[in-house]
């Protein structure tokens, strides 16, 4: 099994990517690949409960939606501490199956061989 990790700066700045970048980790997971998902700045906000709600890009399905396939499919998704933190956002707030990382965990994730693609 292989690993990927999608990196996902944007959230209601950019609906577009920050749902491209979920509907590629459900790709990757549908493939049999190990995929998390990491979400920093904007992105961070994705990962919060209620956030996702009724954003919808054109032609995509709602982003609450594909969030919640990525994680019921067994995707991880990780919050960068480091971009929650001056955004107020605390572990409590985020959906389940969200963790709070550090910048050394997702370094660590690369540098074991996780092919990386950016949003």
């Amino acid at each position: 099994m292989g690993k990927v990790m999608v990196h996902n700066t944007r959230g209601k700045d950019d609906v577009e990517r920050a749902t491209l970048a979920f509907v590629v980790g459900n790709a990757g997971l549908s493939s049999g690949q190990e995929v998390t998902m990491l979400l920093t700045i904007e992105g961070v906000w994705v990962a919060t409960r209620g956030y996702a709600e009724g954003l919808q890009a054109e032609g995509f399905a709602p982003l609450s939606d594909v969030v919640t396939q990525f994680i019921q499919n067994g995707g991880v998704v990780w919050v960068c501490g480091a971009c929650a933190k001056p955004r107020g956002i605390t572990q409590e707030q985020l959906l389940d199956g969200a963790q709070i990382v550090g910048a050394a965990t997702a370094v660590e994730a690369m540098v074991n061989g996780a092919q990386t693609l950016s949003f």
